[in-house]
C-alpha cells in the first residue's frame, strides 16, 4: 500500500496499469473529458518492490522515524553527513543521519566525534520492508472517508 499524487494515479488509468477501486467527489476536465478523481486504485500485475528503497530525503526521515539522531527533536529537520563531504564523505545511507537544523549547524563540517555529539543510532541501509514498517506509525496527516475499507491501522478520519 501506498500513497501516489491525483495526478499519477490519472496517468496510471490512462496506461491500463490500475484499476479504479474508489473515486473522490471532485472531477478532473480536460477539453474533451471529464473524470472523477481516482482515491483508491489497485494495480493490474504485482509489481515486487526492490529490496532497498531509493535514498530520499522522505525514506531518510522515515528510517529515523522523523527524529534527530543527536537530540530527538522532530522539528527543523534536514539531512546531515556523519562523515562531512569535504572530509571524503559520500551521500550514502550510511553516511546520513537525520538531523534537527540546529544540531546540524553546531556540528558543522566535523565528525560527530569532532563535535562530541554522539548519534542515538548509526546510520544503515534500510530494507522496503523495514520503512514499511516504520510508516505504520507514522499515518498521513489527513485520511480520506473513502480510505477506510483499504487501511490496514485504526484511525480517525477527516473529511
Amino acid at each position: 500500500m501506498s500513497l501516489w499524487p491525483w495526478q499519477t494515479a490519472v496517468k496510471a488509468v490512462f496506461l491500463d496499469r490500475v484499476t479504479i477501486v474508489e473515486n473522490y467527489e471532485r472531477e478532473i476536465h480536460s477539453p474533451t473529458r471529464t473524470m472523477p478523481i481516482p482515491s483508491v486504485i489497485a494495480l493490474r500485475q504485482y509489481v515486487k518492490p526492490s529490496e532497498h528503497p531509493a535514498f530520499t530525503r522522505f525514506n531518510l526521515f522515515l528510517r529515523d522515524r522523523f527524529a534527530c539522531q543527536y537530540c530527538g527533536s522532530g522539528k527543523d529537520l534536514t539531512f546531515d553527513h556523519v562523515v562531512p563531504r569535504r572530509l571524503g564523505g559520500r551521500t550514502t545511507w550510511e553516511n546520513v543521519t537525520t538531523a534537527c537544523a540546529p544540531c546540524n549547524l553546531k556540528k558543522g563540517g566535523r565528525t560527530p566525534q569532532q563535535a562530541h555529539m554522539p548519534l542515538y543510532r548509526q546510520p544503515w541501509r534500510p530494507t522496503s520492508w523495514q520503512l514499511q514498517d516504520n510508516g505504520r506509525a507514522f499515518p498521513p496527516n489527513y485520511l480520506h472517508t473513502s480510505w477506510i475499507d483499504w487501511l490496514y491501522w485504526d484511525v480517525e478520519l477527516e473529511g
